[in-house]
């Protein structure tokens, strides 16, 4: 197939299980039927995780650019020349380091159009850090380099999609942060998202209070009353089909989100702990409202199992296989919409 997607894969922390997920995802053959694989790394640092892995099947490509991978072949950029100290399960200066040249990289060449996705192997947020890295973690640093105004956390599995309005922000500002016009911001990303990337062409989405029993109609807070019921009428009357506020407890407990596309909740843990719960092991993590495909898997760097051969691939090959989805929609509504017929008014009158 010649249009099937080159997917960039970053490495994330060489401590953690990043490589482990991504040696046993790429080690399934039938991966290459649907897309063309490019990691950025370093060919020793995966030696050693494929060791670890027990995988011996699989050998990567080494190739220096992205414009020259091999087809239904794992391709390999080394993004760096020196040897690396690896201390698996340990957080460490080089963990950060690596993990950062390997994003770096594949970021360059997504934005340039060299690659058609992106898949995060998880980072340590806080290893990672540096003069070029100053963000609370992927979704930030890419919605940066994209240029992009604003930018959604939507976790997604085959039953349940949750979106956030507040990502990686302390508890303690969380209030603060959520405004009508951000909630009605994402609130269109996601509708837009549901349409275009998941081809939902009627999205209902549900809104999620902020305060316990979504206020309990002014008792327990105000922010319902005052902030987020106008922007759901707001979003409605511009054609979002948007409900709530729901109780976040309930809503979860008695299976309500089975009835919606998508849920949108007003900060991270109330959105990813029933999500987790719910759809641990396929679920992913999507970066919408940039001009790329981003996504990961919806775990971390799981240090205490790195190295092993305990951490499941099947959030990171959903990760992979969801990239390619979205990618192959957008490309067919892009083509789509390339020559759309001219609009005539009809006229009531007959000859």
């Amino acid at each position: 197939m010649s249009d099937k997607p080159k997917i960039g894969i970053s490495i994330g922390d060489v401590n953690g299980i990043g490589l482990e997920i991504i040696i046993k995802t790429l080690a399934d053959s039938k991966i290459y039927d649907y897309c063309t694989p490019i990691v950025y790394g370093h060919t020793k640092v995966a030696s050693f995780h494929r060791r670890a892995t027990h995988v011996n099947e699989l050998n990567f490509n080494v190739i220096t650019d992205a414009s020259q991978p091999v087809q239904k072949r794992a391709n390999m950029i080394n993004c760096w020349d020196e040897d690396v100290r690896i201390e698996l399960g340990n957080t460490t200066a080089d963990g950060g380091k690596y993990a950062y040249l390997s994003l770096q990289r594949a970021t360059d060449d997504l934005l340039s159009g060299m690659i058609d996705g992106l898949v995060t192997a998880p980072i340590n947020k806080d290893n990672i850090q540096n003069e070029e890295f100053n963000f609370p973690g992927h979704t930030e640093y890419l919605q940066a380099r994209d240029n992009a105004g604003e930018s959604l956390m939507f976790l997604v599995s085959d039953t349940l999609r949750v979106g956030v309005v507040t990502g990686h922000i302390p508890v303690s500002k969380i209030a603060q942060s959520i405004t009508t016009e951000k909630i009605i911001g994402k609130l269109k990303l996601m509708h837009s998202s549901l349409k275009n990337d998941f081809w939902i062409r009627k999205p209902k989405i549900a809104v999620l209070g902020l305060n316990p029993h979504a206020g309990d109609n002014g008792l327990i807070g105000s922010e319902e009353k005052e902030v987020i019921i106008p922007a759901i009428e707001e979003a409605r009357n511009n054609g979002v089909l948007a409900f709530g506020p729901y109780s976040a407890d309930g809503f979860f407990a008695n299976g309500t989100y089975l009835q919606f596309d998508a849920v949108l909740a007003m900060y991270h843990d109330q959105g990813l702990i029933p999500f987790k719960q719910i759809a641990f092991e396929s679920g992913v993590n999507y970066t919408a409202g940039l001009s790329f495909v981003r996504t990961s898997p919806d775990h971390g760097t799981a240090y205490d199992i790195a190295g092993k051969n305990q951490a499941s691939e099947v959030s990171f090959r959903e990760a992979l296989f969801t990239a390619i989805h979205i990618i192959k929609h957008r490309r067919e509504t892009a083509k789509l919409n390339e020559n759309p017929l001219l609009f005539t008014k009809l006229s009531r009158d007959r000859d």
